[in-house]
């Protein structure tokens, strides 16, 4: 039997056969909102109250989500993480950063802080794909990028960032999130939550900056960069602008802190994507918060890894346990499984966005675990895709 005549029983497929990750599912619900607003709130002045109320949702509901601890902030501004490393670059590295690399998107922060004229040149711990990796003091010194420890951490090679993800979209590692032991006290510890947040436990206290765009865990669309900023962040960037750094006025962060304060973006921010968010956030503080999020995505990457584990053909693609995202499963397979032609086939059958990450180049799958990704729809993914194999065969 070929890919383009295999028919999954209707009795097998999830009710929501969408497992990308990124852009990710968005619920019904989200935009049922979206239709109410229609009339009052899309289309308005972000100056005004409709749309300021709206950001003010998103900065309170984020500030009981994270449990931020007192004078932390939710700064906000258009762009995408993305775009936010270049205002971290700008506004938050002093003069070096530390980085820790082992997929794609954390080594694009590591590029931007590395390639910046007005900064030294970053020290970069790289990890090979599907491991993990911290920038501490310690691990710096080991990979010979410094000399000892406390060279990088209160040397003359010392990093006043430390910055590594949380969880590595492109290969399903996650890291857990702690301050380096013996880094400066003013030192900031910089983490990309993109696919992290909302669905990966974490204590903001151990972080100074905690920033993501929504288009994952959070169930919103791409173009919005949000930061949780320390009073340690907030001031190092006041530092920097004061010391007369010529900063794009765009990527100010300064000025993105301001507007936030404010319950405003700097400039025109997407409407909808600002309410589909306020809308996410609520939806999971008001079943739970945190904890409840971090439960759900590990049952649902908890079916995968078990799955894969028992399967004869496939396996974890991240071969430490205590590795492996609960956000974002990825799994590999022999030579005896064309894993493209399964995600073909899903997706002919309306189960879509399985395929890894184009990079990577493995026989693999990749399936989001979001926490809008119900558990029974996993389970029933893991049932097509038995099928389709057997099927192939």
């Amino acid at each position: 039997m070929t890919a383009t005549n295999i028919e999954i029983p209707k009795n097998l497929l999830p009710a929501d056969g969408r497992f990308g990750s990124g852009p990710a599912r968005i619920r019904p619900a989200q935009i049922e909102a979206l239709t109410s607003a229609a009339t009052e709130v899309l289309g308005t002045s972000h100056r005004q109250a409709p749309v300021k109320n709206l950001v003010g949702r998103i900065r309170s509901g984020l500030a009981e989500l994270f449990s931020l601890p007192e004078g932390y902030e939710v700064v906000l501004g258009n762009g995408g993480s993305t775009v936010f490393w270049d205002i971290a670059a700008f506004g938050l590295v002093r003069e070096r950063a530390a980085h820790a690399t082992f997929g794609e998107f954390g080594q694009k922060f590591a590029k931007a802080t590395d390639t910046a004229p007005h900064l030294k040149s970053s020290l970069v711990l790289g990890a090979e794909p599907g491991t993990a990796a911290i920038p501490t003091p310690e691990a710096l010194a080991t990979a010979g990028l410094v000399d000892s420890p406390a060279e990088a951490a209160t040397g003359e090679s010392a990093a006043d960032v430390f910055a590594w993800p949380h969880n590595e979209t492109s290969t399903g590692v996650a890291t857990r999130i702690a301050r380096p032991t013996g880094i400066a006290e003013d030192a900031l510890v910089v983490i990309d939550a993109t696919s992290g947040a909302g669905g990966l436990a974490v204590d903001i206290a151990e972080t100074d900056v905690y920033y993501f765009a929504p288009q994952k865990n959070m169930g919103s669309d791409g173009g919005l960069w949000v930061s949780i900023m320390s009073p340690r962040a907030i001031a190092r960037a006041q530092e920097i602008k004061d010391s007369g750094r010529w900063i794009p006025t765009s990527l100010d962060l300064v000025t993105a802190i301001e507007n936030s304060a404010k319950d405003q973006t700097y400039n025109t921010p997407a409407v909808a994507t600002l309410l589909l968010l306020a809308e996410q956030i609520e939806w999971i503080n008001g079943n739970g918060g945190l904890s409840w999020a971090a439960e759900r995505t590990a049952e649902s990457s908890g079916l995968v890894y078990d799955w894969a584990d028992s399967a004869e053909a496939a396996h974890p693609y991240v071969a430490d346990a205590a590795d492996r995202s609960s956000v974002v499963a990825t799994v590999d397979f022999d030579d005896s499984v064309d894993a493209a032609a399964v995600a073909k086939v899903l997706r002919a059958n309306g189960v879509v966005d399985v395929e890894p990450y184009r990079k990577l180049g493995r026989n693999q799958l990749r399936i989001a675990t979001f926490v809008s990704v119900d558990p029974d729809d996993v389970r029933a993914l893991l049932s097509c895709i038995d099928y389709v194999v057997d099927a192939l065969k």
